[in-house]
C-alpha cells in the first residue's frame, strides 16, 4: 500500500500543468496510475481523442454566427440559413450532441486511468469518474461576478436554485442573427453580431489565458478516487464491480469521458451500470445534484440520487440539495445522454458556485479536506449498501 497521503500526491499533480490533450496531462494520467496501483489496484490508461480547447469549436460557431447577421444584411436567406447552421452547431457542441464541428478539427490524444475493483464477475457495476485536466482561466471566469449579482439582487439571487444556463447564452447570438436577417430586422440582426463577436472574444480571451492548478476543479475528485482505493484494495465488496475512473479532457466538453463511453458501451448494460460524477468536492459545502444542462435541463436518475441520499444518511454525511447545474457541465452528462442512471456529488461555496471555479485560486492550499473527506465517506457507504443489495438479491 501506498505510504504517501493524498494531499501530497494531489500537490504533486497540481503543479503539472495539465490542459486537455497537453504533456503535462499524460503525466498525471501515468502518476495516477501509479497511485492507484500502489494501494492495490491494477490500474490501466487509455487513450481517446480530443479537441485542445472547448473554445475552439464553440468559438468557430460563434463566428459564424456574426458572418451570418453580417450576410443577411445583403441576403436575408443565406443569414438566416447560416446563422441557423451555427445556432445547431454552438447547441450539438454544448448540450452533448454528437459534436459535429469538433469532427472537422484538429485531434490529439487524452488519456483515461481505469482502476476496477470488487467482483469481476459480478453483474451490477458502478462507475465513480473524476477528471484530471485543468481549465484555462479568462474574464469568464471571474469571481466576482456572482458575488457582484448576491450585492445588486440578494432576494432574488437566494432563491436561484439553477446556475445560468450559459449555453443559451452562447447559442443567443447566432439565433438573433438568423431571426433578424429572416425578417429583415436590422437592429436584431446587429444585435446578433454583436452578441456573437462578444462570445468569440470572451472565449479567445481563455485561449490566450494561463492553465490554472485545478486543486478543486478536480483534483479533489481524483484525492476521492485515491482514498477509495485503499477501502476498496482492502477489502473489495463482493456482489458488485467498481470502476475508479479518472478522465482526461474534461474540460473539452467531457471528451474523455465520451471516448470511455463508446469503447465501452458493449460491456457497460444501462440496466445494471449506474455512474456517478464526483466533482469540485474541494467546495466548502457537499451538494448532491439534482440535474444538469447547460441548454437543456435534465435531472440525474432519481433512484440513484436517493440511494447516494441514503447512504449519506447512514454515514451522517450532510448533503445540500435542490440545486442544478447550468453554467457547467459534468462527466455525468454523456452518461446520462447514452441512458446509464447517473448522479452528480459536488461541492459549493455559500453561494452555491465551486469555490475557485477556473480561477488562479484554485491551489491546494485552499483545498476544504473536510468536504473531500466526506465524498469519500458517502461513496464508500454508497459501494457497501449496493454490496448488501446485491447480496440480498443472490440470496
Amino acid at each position: 500500500m501506498s505510504a504517501r497521503a493524498p494531499r501530497d500526491e494531489i500537490e504533486q499533480l497540481a503543479n503539472l500543468r495539465r490542459a486537455p490533450g497537453s504533456k503535462g496531462e499524460a503525466q498525471a494520467a501515468e502518476l495516477i496510475a501509479e497511485m492507484l496501483r500502489a494501494r492495490g489496484l491494477d490500474a490501466s490508461i487509455e487513450r481517446e481523442r480530443c479537441v485542445a480547447g472547448f473554445w475552439l469549436a464553440t468559438g468557430v460557431a460563434a463566428v459564424l454566427g456574426a458572418a451570418a447577421g453580417w450576410v443577411g444584411g445583403r441576403r436575408r436567406a443565406v443569414g438566416a440559413v447560416l446563422g441557423i447552421g451555427a445556432a445547431t452547431l454552438m447547441a450539438d457542441d454544448v448540450d452533448g450532441g454528437p459534436h459535429l464541428l469538433r469532427r472537422l478539427l484538429p485531434k490529439r490524444n487524452t488519456p483515461n486511468v481505469l482502476a476496477w475493483a470488487g467482483d469481476e464477475h459480478a453483474r451490477e457495476t458502478i462507475v465513480l469518474v473524476a477528471h484530471h485536466d485543468a481549465a484555462n482561466t479568462g474574464l469568464l471566469f471571474h469571481p466576482g461576478l456572482v458575488p457582484l449579482v448576491n450585492r445588486i439582487a440578494p432576494e432574488w439571487y437566494d432563491k436561484q436554485k439553477t446556475s445560468t444556463q450559459t449555453g443559451q447564452l452562447l447559442v443567443l447570438g447566432p439565433s438573433l442573427s438568423a431571426l433578424g436577417s429572416a425578417l429583415g430586422l436590422r437592429r436584431l440582426r446587429r444585435l446578433g453580431v454583436i452578441w456573437s463577436l462578444g462570445t468569440a472574444g470572451l472565449l479567445a480571451d481563455v485561449a490566450r489565458s494561463p492553465v490554472v492548478d485545478g486543486a478543486n476543479d478536480n483534483l479533489s475528485a481524483v484525492a476521492v478516487l485515491l482514498m477509495l482505493a485503499e477501502q476498496l484494495a482492502t477489502s473489495p465488496p463482493e456482489g458488485i464491480r467498481v470502476l475508479l475512473l479518472s478522465n482526461g479532457s474534461e474540460e473539452t466538453f467531457m471528451e474523455g469521458m465520451r471516448g470511455f463511453i463508446e469503447r465501452h458501451a458493449h460491456e457497460l448494460d444501462p440496466e445494471h451500470t449506474r455512474v456517478v460524477a464526483i466533482e469540485c468536492v474541494g467546495s466548502p459545502h457537499l451538494i448532491l445534484l439534482e440535474g444538469e444542462g447547460m441548454l437543456r435541463m435534465c435531472d440525474y436518475d432519481a433512484a440513484l440520487r436517493e440511494e447516494i441520499q441514503a447512504a449519506a444518511d447512514e454515514a451522517g454525511v450532510g448533503l445540500w440539495r435542490g440545486l442544478r447545474l447550468g453554467a457547467g457541465a459534468t462527466d455525468a452528462l454523456p452518461a446520462m445522454r447514452r441512458g446509464y442512471p447517473s448522479a452528480c456529488l459536488a461541492g459549493c461555496t455559500d453561494l452555491k458556485t465551486p469555490a475557485n471555479y477556473h480561477w488562479n485560486t484554485d491551489v491546494v492550499e485552499n483545498l476544504s479536506w473536510e468536504t473531500i473527506e466526506g465524498a469519500r465517506t458517502v461513496l464508500g457507504r454508497l459501494i457497501e449498501r449496493s454490496a448488501r443489495t446485491a447480496a440480498g438479491r443472490s440470496a
